[in-house]
């Protein structure tokens, strides 16, 4: 069993596994530094005083990962949420001493949901989805409108005022977003990192919204500084929607192409796709943070539908990759295993939420009392009400099932009808846990296709240590992440496409396709053509293309993994402080880091950094 003080040893002298958990996580800095310490503490507190014993020892020894353990259940935290924003902006909310009334302008807009974003991520573990920002900001950029014409009005001849009115706003509202994104960028919450941060837009077509779609491209098209660095947060995530900005008669066709420009130089946005979308959650939403999507729920006091204000409660998943090593090639072992096993992800996270009973409303009072979270609760409420009656989820979240299939059929098994046919029995399997789970406990359990940066390679670590070097399972030095593709094998965005569709179906509580591209800005319309191909296939679509920049020779492309870092192709420049290295990890992007420490396993490090956006 791992000890307080080993863990704290290694902290100190800057172990891998633990300071480069996080890729925005910067491990050097006072903060960030006091944050790991904290939760290394808080998680060997957890492991030895608070979890149930058998569910400490199954996270021990990898058969399910209790997730965020340095955060819950030392304190009863929430994972991630899609913020009700356009009700706190409306009603007003309040921040430490402060009264916030609504805004009277786009640039107060902006900044009061940068606050909000803040004290937000403060008071939970995991990312924060601000959604329809175009349609939000739209509305209060009406109110410079009506500022500029009454100015205009008296100042400007009657046949210059409109081009004047739309002028000015057009240029505040610019403001107003490049600002935004500045802020986002430079604020740290109180975990020492920048927050983890989703935007959602696309839908809008009134003038305004269409502007602040604009301005939200653009200004992630120029970049960050005079050195013109790629931003990492927020996420930008564009829908799309036929009748909307799919095709060239559409309204916001020229958006869909300026959204083209920008996943090509910036690798966001990603993509949404509205109808698919519809079709496997039962509503239109942004997910949660980066994938992390919430279920259709209707407000059983008004009859409406409602995704703002709604939250995940936390993730446990499950080693499928152990479970198949355990069987060695006998089907009824794996599944006499795989039940076994539920059994102890359902007493996770069943504590998980046994233990944010506990929570009152003053805990977090940006979530509860300032409409965070929708409903505004009274000064010492109970929380459960925003949980119960499912209207926040419980994940089910899964890991390496293109190991497992591995383990029953070969390494090329994509191919293989049957052993599809059994990765899709797996989440059959524990489709049937969910509806079980969620008719129990009445909290939606989601099956989610866990993003980890590090459990990806902690299970693999584990199993490697336990069964040895395993072709094609542990001998890579990390699992596959979820229902992906085997990132060693080269196959057409088309094609990986395809393979994914199906899984989605069965599991919706969390999921992101990727398409790896080589440099793609002079080629806009191949990659329109696998947005447009996807668009009735998956609901959730990231580009993956190189955008690494060299500011010593001018190269723009994909940087050389080495053993002590990035290096430029062309002039061999490593200096980080003349580089931009920016790479997918985890649906989010990440400035990552590999460090000669990682001892002996320098080969399996850089193709997983080579390929971060495949497998995370």
């Amino acid at each position: 069993m791992q000890t307080l003080e080993k863990n704290l040893d290694s902290l100190i002298t800057y172990e891998p596994e633990v300071v480069n958990e996080n890729a925005n996580k910067d491990s050097r800095t006072f903060n960030t530094f006091r944050d790991l310490t904290a939760g290394i503490v808080a998680k060997a507190y957890a492991l030895k005083k608070l979890l149930p014993k058998h569910i400490a020892d199954a996270h021990q020894s990898g058969d399910i990962h209790f997730h965020d353990l340095d955060y819950h259940p030392f304190q009863a935290m929430t994972n991630c949420c899609l913020i009700d924003i356009e009700g706190m902006l409306s009603e007003g909310f309040q921040m430490g001493n402060a009264k916030v009334t609504s805004p009277k302008s786009v640039q107060t807009a902006a900044a009061q949901i940068v606050q909000i974003i803040a004290n937000v991520s403060s008071s939970q573990y995991g990312g924060v989805t601000v959604d329809r920002f175009d349609e939000t900001l739209g509305k209060y950029a009406r109110l410079n409108e009506e500022k500029h014409r009454k100015i205009a009005e008296e100042f400007v001849r009657p046949e210059k005022l409109a081009q004047y009115v739309s002028e000015r706003v057009e240029k505040d509202i610019g403001d107003a977003v490049q600002s935004f994104e500045y802020e986002i960028n430079t604020l740290y919450t109180s975990n020492g990192q920048t927050p983890f941060v989703t935007i959602g837009f696309g839908l809008g077509t009134d003038i305004y919204s269409r502007m602040v779609q604009k301005a939200v491209l653009n200004t992630r098209i120029e970049g960050l500084g005079t050195e013109k660095f790629t931003a990492i947060f927020p996420k930008l995530v564009f829908a799309l929607k036929k009748g909307v900005n799919f095709s060239p008669e559409d309204t916001n066709y020229d958006i869909k192409q300026l959204a083209l420009e920008c996943s090509s130089k910036r690798m966001y946005p990603d993509v949404l796709n509205y109808d698919k979308i519809v079709e496997l959650l039962g509503d239109f939403k942004t997910p949660m943070g980066c994938r992390s999507f919430l279920p259709q729920w209707t407000d059983p006091t008004t009859g409406e539908s409602v995704n703002e204000g709604r939250a995940n409660l936390g993730v446990v998943t499950l080693n499928l990759p152990r479970i198949s090593l355990e069987s060695a090639g006998r089907k009824e072992v794996f599944w006499k295993t795989f039940h076994q096993k539920m059994n102890l992800m359902h007493d996770a996270l069943a504590f998980r939420l046994k233990r944010l009973e506990d929570v009152v409303s003053d805990n977090g009072p940006i979530l509860y009392k300032s409409g965070a979270f929708g409903k505004r609760l009274g000064a010492g409420a109970s929380v459960m009400s925003l949980f119960k009656n499912r209207r926040c989820t419980l994940s089910m979240g899964y890991i390496g099932l293109y190991e497992t299939a591995t383990s029953f059929y070969g390494p090329d098994w994509e191919m293989n009808p049957e052993a599809k046919a059994f990765t899709l029995e797996i989440l059959e399997e524990m489709k049937k846990y969910q509806l079980e789970w969620t008719e129990r406990h009445d909290v939606f359990f989601s099956i989610y296709a866990t993003p980890s940066e590090s459990l990806t390679d902690r299970f693999c670590r584990l199993d490697l240590e336990r069964f040895g070097e395993v072709k094609d399972i542990t001998d890579k030095g990390y699992y596959m992440n979820s229902f992906h593709y085997d990132v060693r094998k080269d196959v057409t965005p088309f094609e990986k496409i395809d393979f994914e569709q199906d899984y989605p179906h069965l599991a919706g509580g969390g999921f992101i396709h990727y398409c790896e591209y080589p440099k793609m800005t002079h080629n806009l319309k191949a990659l329109e053509a696998v947005w447009d191909y996807a668009y009735d296939k998956v609901g959730y679509l990231g580009t993956n293309t190189p955008i690494d920049r060299c500011y010593d020779c001018g190269f723009e492309g994909d940087f050389e993994t080495t053993e002590m870092g990035f290096k430029c192709p062309e002039c061999g420049n490593q200096d980080p402080e003349t580089v931009d290295v920016v790479k997918r990890t985890c649906g989010y992007l990440g400035n990552p880091v590999v460090r000669p420490t990682i001892k002996g396993r320098h080969k399996e490090i850089s193709a997983r950094v080579k390929h971060m956006g495949r497998p995370e």
